[in-house]
């Protein structure tokens, strides 16, 4: 598994005149408020608190940077889909996100986390539209796999994958609390990262 020496967190943007220089590949992770982003930032990285969990659906509404390694960005994206939020949240991503997805030249790979509880949404389908158009690689992360028996798991990993027409080795299940996934999530990411540098040699 790929071995993270240092992460730290480093800016918060809501506009992309604020947003850090593009020198190092990003992973970004997207998904519904309260999929359980923050959770998965943690668990890769090893640390409890870096990303700031929220039981308030919709909380992260920024761009937010972390730096691993001194030379790889996880991104935060900003949920979506949350009704009490919705309209600001979709001004959000129309005026924020979709611009960084559509014109970040260093944005490698994007996560996007499902809760397996849960069938994918338009807003998922919507996401999983844009990645391929803008052709920027992607990850299904099926989070809080431990909440359902390992049928209902997989059955919804299954779902997923069907819904959001990616193949099954497009898609994983996480656990924050067991680490299931996590080996997997990595060695996706690493795979991303190699033709960034190899581009750049």
């Amino acid at each position: 598994m790929f071995k993270v020496t240092s992460s730290q967190y480093i800016t918060s943007v809501v506009s992309l005149d604020l947003i850090p220089k593009a020198r190092f590949p990003e992973i970004a992770f997207a998904g519904r408020s309260n999929v359980g982003k923050s959770s998965l930032i943690n668990t890769l990285l090893g640390r409890q608190r870096l990303a700031q969990t929220s039981s308030t659906p919709g909380k992260t509404r920024m761009l937010n940077f972390f730096l691993v390694n001194e030379n790889i960005f996880f991104v935060d994206l900003p949920g979506y889909g949350y009704a009490k939020v919705a309209k600001q949240l979709r001004n959000r991503w129309s005026n924020l996100v979709e611009p960084y997805i559509r014109d970040r030249e260093t944005l490698t790979g994007v996560i996007h986390l499902i809760d397996c509880r849960h069938e994918p949404t338009q807003n998922d389908s919507q996401l999983s539209q844009w990645l391929d158009f803008y052709q920027i690689p992607s990850l299904v992360a099926v989070t809080k796999a431990d909440k359902l028996s390992r049928p209902k798991a997989m059955l919804a990993l299954n779902v997923a994958a069907q819904t959001l027409h990616r193949e099954e080795d497009q898609c994983v299940l996480f656990s924050a609390k067991t680490g299931e996934g996590k080996a997997e999530i990595w060695k996706w990411i690493v795979g991303k990262l190699r033709p960034f540098y190899k581009e750049r040699a």
